[in-house]
């Protein structure tokens, strides 16, 4: 069926809701309620993986400030005019991650910052998680849905393409990501099981031409860590070593606030960021995990929900891949956290230290609901 162009038609308007303070701010207050809640726990367990250091939570509360503020304000565009302007923001991401090879900060061997002086530091590839899928959803919602074979094939080369220039930063973990976002944005675009069928295929063919021409030597034992961690336990297996030994220590209700002994005596390396669950899992235990995993699923849930009701196609598409890049990025660092995924460095999302990544995330939380609260024609 030919849906190019669809406009889903209201059969009444809820006047309850348009009155709603929320509604005429464009914000879903479910899902905000949810958000400011999992980001307030993540301050607490920040402040005990940082051993009580209050200069950490202030800075991070900063941060998440302005990640509600770019939120708000992307929030108040109607989903039409982020169509008109994914285009621009994906050739602009493309630039910028040109400049990262050429002028870019390196930090640790990673050449992955931009840094205007005395301004600001910033991961460009950041802005492609969002990008990607905006651009990939704005060609597909141009065109007949499912979409054909040549489309298809123009989708995927949107997504090769800042893939690659991620690759060579070296940033294995991002480019997963940014991979994931316009794959699930295909995916939803009604993609054929045959296609998704060779797709998978033809990624387990190409490993051994990625392990031999792609990937460097630190991701490769990265990747042979998560089978034998104990091969270099006080090596590349230390990281994951200690990791399983701080969650399985703390049992159904934890060892208590800021009294996790793996992390409160040093022995979790990259306890504020990374791996801040393993702190949460050691000090308020498996309950705590239990009750953090809900809140991330339920977040899920309500987005789906929102994308499932969206206006047009291109509302649809890309507030449902935001939403499953969302799940994707917690479900790799609950995965690498716990041993069961190598180590790529993908920060828990709104918990872990840092800028870049969640105000990234709460801009992709205010596309969202742009979608929910764009409803009327």
């Amino acid at each position: 069926m030919n849906i190019k162009g669809y406009v889903r038609t209201l059969p009444t308007v809820n006047l309850g809701s348009q009155r709603a303070l929320s509604y005429r701010l464009h914000l879903d207050l479910p899902l905000l309620l949810m958000l400011t809640l999992l980001m307030f726990a993540g301050l607490v367990v920040l402040y005990s993986a940082t051993g009580g250091n209050v200069e950490f939570v202030q800075r991070q509360g900063i941060r998440i400030l302005v990640a509600f503020g770019a939120m708000f304000a992307l929030a108040q565009f109607d989903p039409r005019t982020i169509q008109r302007w994914g285009g621009v923001a994906y050739l602009g991401g493309l630039v910028l991650l040109v400049a990262v090879l050429l002028y870019g900060t390196t930090v640790n061997g990673a050449q992955r910052w931009l840094r205007i002086p005395g301004v600001i530091t910033f991961q460009p590839a950041e802005v492609m998680k969002l990008a990607v899928p905006a651009m990939v959803a704005w060609y597909l919602a141009r065109n007949e849905l499912p979409p054909r074979f040549k489309h298809l094939c123009v989708a995927l080369l949107l997504i090769v393409v800042p893939t690659l220039l991620i690759l060579q930063q070296p940033d294995l973990g991002t480019s997963l990501l940014i991979i994931s976002s316009g794959v699930f944005v295909i995916f939803l675009a009604g993609m054929s099981w045959w296609y998704i069928t060779a797709g998978l295929l033809g990624a387990a063919a190409s490993f051994p031409l990625l392990w031999l021409f792609v990937l460097r030597d630190y991701q490769k034992q990265r990747i042979l860590t998560m089978f034998d961690p104990e091969q270099d336990r006080l090596g590349s297996g230390w990281n994951i070593i200690q990791s399983k030994t701080a969650i399985g220590s703390g049992g159904w209700d934890g060892k208590g606030f800021m009294e996790g002994t793996q992390s409160q005596l040093d022995f979790l390396p990259e306890s504020h960021t990374d791996f801040i669950v393993a702190v949460l899992a050691e000090e308020f235990g498996l309950l705590g995990m239990l009750l953090l995993l809900t809140l991330y699923l339920a977040i899920s849930a309500r987005c789906l929900m929102i994308a499932i009701g969206g206006r047009d196609t291109f509302g649809r598409l890309l507030a449902g891949g935001l939403t499953l890049v969302f799940f994707i990025y917690v479900f790799v660092n609950v995965g690498m956290v716990s041993g069961i995924l190598p180590v790529v460095g993908v920060p828990l999302p709104l918990v872990s230290y840092g800028g870049t990544s969640i105000v990234t995330l709460m801009a992709g939380f205010g596309i969202i609901m742009s979608v929910a609260t764009h409803k009327n024609v």
